[in-house]
């Protein structure tokens, strides 16, 4: 059997609108496709490389680790995703997003390699995507290279790699039909990420057996909350412990959420772990968490009215805003503009935000596996929500005429919330990026 014509685009939009369809499904489980095609690359790291896992709490772990690292003066690569505004968020080295013209050069030649395979090997857009960015790194002149798991960890496209040191943050109930119904079962999934003999640091404060178990299992040097590590906390500065090292009088993180913390615990494990291979001074430390960014996560926008952004997509991540929000004081209404995928528990992400919000925009989201506005608002009154001077539920076709609405709605001392998705937020940030304009 030949091997097949390779694609060609000399624009990466065009690149990427041809991989949403280039494979039959756009969540494929399993590493043997996209090995095949790693194998044909040769792609490899000479670097230390630190892979990232979750439920939530990925994003915010990388941003710390980039932060810190950049501040000690390492060049770094980073892969996240999603995306909220362009691409080219989800590779950054030193703090910059790649150019649109070098990632082309990467999704050619994984395009080659794949189209060289016989029988022919498809790709979805997540592994496509991923092999490029993390050839692109490989040839990049960088000293580590921080990986974002998509989802779970043991299949996931990034797990091809093996880390020198591997973080799980938090395990909670998510993408359920992939990874399964219980925190163990989910535990298990996530814990596939750690390697024999390396660091393996859990960030969960009730980490599941089965991730403890597998963790021992295969023999890796594993840190758990509570027992290798743990820090404490006043309203003026945190301190953090671990396996004979200690850091007192740090500043809190510039990320705000109520979980932001076990995050940074769990970085500085990471960081202890790898001290020998990349030393960083307690000052680098201190100025990478105070000058932390990340677009998207309890990011309050200045000025009147109150704009708070989180793409708190789960029940967990929904729990962990409402406990932020309740912390930032008193506001007359809050206005929630809602959008999020059908295939969430939605009841359970809107529950713990019943008591937060006053009146509710749901959206229509540009995806097809996104929920309706109507089935939203449909949701929100079998919970109670009814329509009156001091609550309320409207639909609207879209997270920029919503928020344009709400503008309208506000006084200058209420505040609106965007969450339930990474497009809901996103809709709103291009929109204000237009306005602009």
């Amino acid at each position: 059997m030949n091997a097949v014509t390779p694609m060609y685009f000399d624009d990466l939009d065009a690149w990427l609108s041809y991989l949403e369809s280039a494979h039959p499904v756009g969540i494929d489980m399993g590493l043997s496709r996209i090995n095949q095609v790693k194998e044909k690359l040769d792609l490899q790291f000479k670097i230390p490389v630190i892979i990232v896992g979750g439920t939530n709490g990925k994003g915010s772990t990388c941003a710390f680790l980039e932060a810190i690292f950049a501040n000690a003066g390492y060049k770094v690569a980073c892969h996240t995703s999603p995306h909220l505004s362009v691409f080219n968020e989800r590779a950054r080295i030193n703090l910059e997003n790649v150019s649109s013209e070098t990632l082309l050069k990467y999704f050619q030649l994984v395009e080659q390699a794949r189209a060289s395979i016989a029988p022919e090997v498809t790709l979805t857009y997540f592994e496509f995507t991923t092999l490029a960015i993390m050839l692109c790194f490989s040839m990049a002149p960088v000293d580590v290279v921080i990986l974002e798991v998509g989802l779970g960890g043991r299949l996931d496209a990034v797990n091809i790699i093996d880390a020198d040191c591997s973080i799980v943050t938090s395990i909670d109930i998510d993408h359920q039909q992939f990874l399964g119904n219980t925190r163990e079962e989910i535990g298990f999934e996530k814990a596939g990420i750690f390697r024999t003999g390396k660091p393996a640091i859990c960030a969960d404060p009730m980490p599941p057996k089965s991730l403890i178990e597998y963790a021992k299992s295969i023999g890796a040097d594993f840190w758990q909350p509570g027992v290798d590590f743990n820090f404490q906390g006043d309203q003026q500065q945190w301190a953090w412990n671990g396996r004979g090292k200690r850091f007192s009088g740090l500043g809190y993180p510039a990320l705000r959420g109520a979980n932001q913390l076990l995050n940074a615990s769990g970085v500085l494990a990471a960081l202890c772990a790898l001290r020998d291979k990349l030393p960083v001074s307690v000052q680098s430390i201190r100025n990478g968490f105070a000058m932390v960014e990340l677009p998207g996560r309890f990011q309050i926008i200045p000025g009147q009215p109150t704009i708070v952004l989180d793409v708190a997509h789960n029940p967990h991540a929904s729990a962990t805003l409402s406990k932020s929000l309740d912390k930032m004081g008193y506001f007359p209404y809050t206005y929630a503009i809602f959008g999020m995928m059908q295939d969430k528990d939605i009841n359970a992400v809107i529950k713990p935000m019943l008591e937060i919000v006053d009146f509710w925009y749901c959206v229509d989201l540009p995806t097809p596996r996104a929920a309706s506005a109507d089935y939203l608002s449909q949701r929100l009154r079998d919970l109670g929500v009814k329509d009156s001077d001091i609550s309320g539920v409207e639909v609207f076709n879209s997270p920029a005429t919503a928020y344009e609405k709400s503008l309208i709605q506000v006084s200058q001392n209420d505040r609106i919330v965007v969450f339930g998705s990474f497009f809901t937020v996103s809709g709103v940030l291009e929109f204000r990026k237009n306005k602009k304009h």
